[in-house]
């Protein structure tokens, strides 16, 4: 319990709860950025993989460790966090919940692992049909979902205990934020869950002969672009409301955070075709619309913008700043709770230009396969919000086990920072120049067609290999930091930044928190964007397809 005048802690049982998902994200992150180093070298053409270890075996480490678990650990962890933080420490049924929902995700974990291990899974992120892999393969990814959905229940009690206790109120921002997130993830999974449980796995375990392969990958990609947004989101809450109280400053709006917020669960979800424009069996009048969709998430990311460095704007004003970009030298650059998320945000400005080529109809047959679209990947998750990651936690990992972040670290996390990001510049700047060139993405170096064509590609693969390389140092000095404020830094209090709201900002209206609006005008664009196009694929797939089934 907190004495009068004591600093606000979030409860010890609930930090254990972050913590051990905190465990799992930096170990996790280890292992995933050593098979991006071997993949980087493998694809240079300098080396070869011993013990016949395949390139699309440690392809697949890469893509499910880094791009599914550390980032739905931390994700889980740290909406937890926010929410017993904001909202009120976790009921007993809440930690039951959480706990429950972590362990079904690690059980998960390691039998995705254990497959992919085995070479029986080396079917990448995206578990493409026709790949096949072994049913324990797409049971444990099962796993990790429905563990995420405990977590998420968790997140949604929390929310309706407050709300409940304060009627007429506006749930405070990052609880607020944290069930957007969960609403989101609950709704854009579903299409993930039909996928594996009625096509994957009967079809890996031999209970039917093949599979409606369109349906399952328009049911990838109905999860697959809002999972980016799963992704993005938190960086958003830590951009929105953590980074101002890291510089000292207010939340410039409240109401403008909710409604990004709310138009990410309404555009994100009924746009998964801009990921199929080459693929047959889809109309492309249907395209085109999803495409148009698509477009309108530029909307809420322009606001989250705006809102951001209007926040920096009016705070360096505040404090003295006199000329048109004056605040930029009011800005705590030697702090990396700021300054590595800020290097996340400076990156997502061309990672947001590359998604606008990549969801485009004719600017995507450019680069349609590539591994520019990797490099644009990287700047988005791998650069935008694992560097905003990276930040939230220097102060959340002593919060939670009672630590603080010393200077010594703090400089530490500034070389972090900055390493990841010239190992990006060199990494994601090959892969776009290279897809340019129609370098294709998922490729070993062996395998590119052409020897006069793939000689060209080399010097891009060796400037790969060079980022890579750097990115995995970053890797090491960051799962160095973590150790040393997860075991060794000083005992002492750090604070849990959550920002305060301007006082000139607008009230913030209620209709933000009208769930059955929302989650109405969801589902109805998710239905006018889907039901036509999949009864035609259902309807129009070849034998032994042909009719409505999935298989």
């Amino acid at each position: 319990m907190n004495t009068p005048g004591a600093m606000k802690k979030l409860d010890r049982r609930d930090a254990k709860l972050v913590m051990a998902h905190m465990y799992v994200v930096f170990t996790c992150l280890l292992v995933g950025g050593l098979a991006g180093l071997l993949q980087v070298l493998v694809r240079s053409g300098k080396v070869t993989l011993p013990a016949g270890i395949g390139y699309y075996q440690i392809l697949t480490v890469h893509g499910v460790i880094l791009a599914l678990v550390v980032t739905t650990f931390f994700i889980m962890g740290f909406m937890q966090a926010t929410v017993s933080f904001t909202a009120g420490a976790y009921s007993n049924a809440q930690r039951r919940l959480g706990w429950i929902g972590f362990w079904l995700m690690l059980i998960g974990t390691a039998m995705a692992a254990a497959m992919i291990l085995t070479n029986k899974a080396s079917v990448l992120y995206t578990f493409y049909a026709p790949l096949q892999a072994h049913a324990l393969y797409y049971l444990g990814l099962t796993l990790v979902i429905v563990g995420s959905w405990m977590g998420g229940a968790a997140i949604i009690i929390g929310y309706r205990r407050w709300k409940k206790a304060n009627p007429g109120k506006p749930s405070p921002l990052l609880t607020f934020m944290s069930v957007v997130n969960s609403v989101m993830w609950y709704v854009c999974t579903l299409g993930v869950a039909v996928e594996v449980l009625l096509q994957l796995l009967p079809w890996s375990l031999g209970m039917v002969d093949g599979i409606n392969i369109l349906a399952s990958r328009t049911l990838f990609w109905y999860f697959g672009h809002p999972l980016v947004y799963f992704w993005l989101l938190p960086a958003y809450m830590a951009w929105y409301v953590v980074i101002p109280k890291v510089i000292g400053a207010k939340i410039f709006s409240d109401s403008l955070a909710r409604m990004s917020f709310i138009l990410f669960i309404l555009f994100s979800i009924p746009v998964g075709f801009h990921h199929q424009l080459l693929e047959p069996g889809i109309d492309p009048a249907w395209k085109f619309l999803q495409v148009v969709l698509t477009f309108l998430v530029v909307i809420p990311s322009f606001m989250t913008a705006f809102a951001l460095f209007a926040t920096f704007e009016k705070h360096g004003r505040q404090i003295g700043a006199k000329s048109l970009f004056g605040w930029l030298k009011k800005l705590p650059w030697g702090d990396a709770r700021f300054t590595v998320p800020f290097i996340g945000m400076l990156a997502f400005i061309p990672a947001g230009a590359g998604g606008i080529v990549n969801a485009s109809h004719q600017m995507n047959q450019v680069v349609h396969n590539t591994i520019w679209v990797t490099g644009h990947f990287h700047l988005t998750v791998g650069t935008a919000v694992l560097l905003t990651f990276f930040g939230v936690s220097f102060w959340l990992v002593p919060h939670l086990t009672g630590r603080v972040l010393t200077k010594k670290m703090n400089k530490l996390a500034l070389v972090q920072g900055i390493l990841w990001a010239v190992g990006m510049t060199f990494m994601s700047g090959a892969m776009h120049a290279a897809g340019l060139l129609g370098a294709p993405r998922r490729s070993a170096f062996s395998e590119y067609g052409g020897a006069a064509q793939a000689a060209e590609w080399i010097p891009y693969q060796i400037a790969q290999a060079v980022g890579g390389s750097i990115l995995f140092i970053s890797i090491i000095v960051m799962v160095c930091i973590f150790i040393n404020l997860a075991f060794f830094a000083p005992k002492g209090e750090q604070e849990f930044l959550v920002g305060e709201v301007d006082a000139d900002a607008e009230p913030t209206p209620l209709v933000y928190e009208n769930w059955k609006l929302w989650l109405g005008i969801t589902a109805l664009l998710i239905l006018f964007a889907y039901t036509i196009p999949f009864i035609d694929i259902i309807q129009n797939a070849p034998a032994p397809s042909k009719g409505f089934k999935l298989w």
